[in-house]
């Protein structure tokens, strides 16, 4: 009996397959690699331009690159931004901060109180409200601009601060989470033994329950943060009166203007700085908290 033996030159069967998955496992980490980098770059590329452009005056943006720097004007645009129309950047600020600031945290506190109530508590008809927040998931929050502009114009609300404030304080999708982070991370005999003792519902939520669910409110409260302060289409069709404008609305107002006051552009671009700022600001002081709550969502 002879034994098989290898041509010369050629690579044994079992060493090829080898090669060839090290060979594909290479390939496809440097695919991810590579997306994992265009999507950093497609982030970052216009912060950088927001960046750098906010260093310009009126006249570097036509002499010099997007991505360049000219003579580092940005002390100078920062008080054009805050002196500009009697200082109503200011105002808008403030109106960010109140809309987006207080909103978030009341509109977290409420989704986090309906998702538990929903995944905790038994009442009728508990599955079919469930149904309806999931439909209004589905719902783009432009198609009820009309709607809600009609309710507030019946209430007299038009042009007011409630106007934008209500609306935000509800999310369907905020109830979504905090449902999946009440099953996930409230234990039912926890509940059981503290109804035992005689704690009521309301007790039970604010001091059992909320504590284990804080990183499920965290998260709602970033996603409704970032979404009420980059909210501009119901404020444009509620406000006329610019003090009552946020950020986002005021910044487009400005725009609107730089096509025939080049001047505005300077504050444009300074102000749209500064309105990252705040989004920035929130993710870095609540990331793990953001990310434990992600984690524990994921587990579900």
């Amino acid at each position: 009996m002879s034994a098989s033996r290898t041509p010369p030159g050629s690579v044994p069967r079992h060493e090829g397959r080898a090669a060839g998955a090290r060979g594909s496992r290479w390939t496809s980490r440097g695919a991810v690699y590579g997306v994992l980098v265009l999507a950093a770059l497609y982030s970052v590329l216009p912060l950088v331009w927001l960046v750098t452009s906010a260093t310009k005056s009126v006249g570097d943006f036509s002499s010099t690159g997007a991505f360049s720097l000219a003579d580092f004007h940005l002390r100078d645009n920062l008080r054009d931004v805050f002196t500009a129309e009697d200082g109503v950047f200011l105002r808008w600020i403030v109106n960010s901060l109140l809309y987006a600031g207080v909103g978030a945290v009341l509109g977290a506190l409420i989704c986090t109180a309906c998702g538990y109530a929903i995944a905790k508590l038994d009442f009728p008809g508990r599955r079919a409200l469930f149904a309806v927040t999931l439909t209004g998931v589905l719902v783009p929050p432009t198609a009820l601009a009309l709607p809600l502009y009609l309710l507030a114009s019946q209430l007299h609300l038009v042009n007011t601060f409630w106007a934008v404030f209500l609306p935000l304080l509800t999310n369907p999708f905020g109830v979504y989470l905090a449902r999946t982070f009440a099953d996930a991370s409230v234990p039912d005999e926890v509940l059981e033994a503290a109804r035992l003792d005689g704690a009521g519902e309301l007790r039970i939520f604010l001091t059992i329950a909320l504590p284990m669910m804080m990183p499920g409110f965290v998260t709602i409260l970033l996603f409704q943060f970032v979404a009420i302060w980059n909210n501009f289409f119901l404020p444009l069709v509620m406000l006329t009166d610019p003090d009552l404008f946020p950020m986002t609305l005021g910044i487009y107002q400005w725009s609107t203007r730089a096509l025939q006051f080049p001047d505005y552009n300077p504050l444009v671009i300074t102000g749209s700085l500064l309105a990252v700022v705040p989004l920035i600001t929130a993710f870095v002081v609540l990331q793990r908290q953001w990310r434990s709550g992600l984690a524990t969502g994921s587990l579900k």
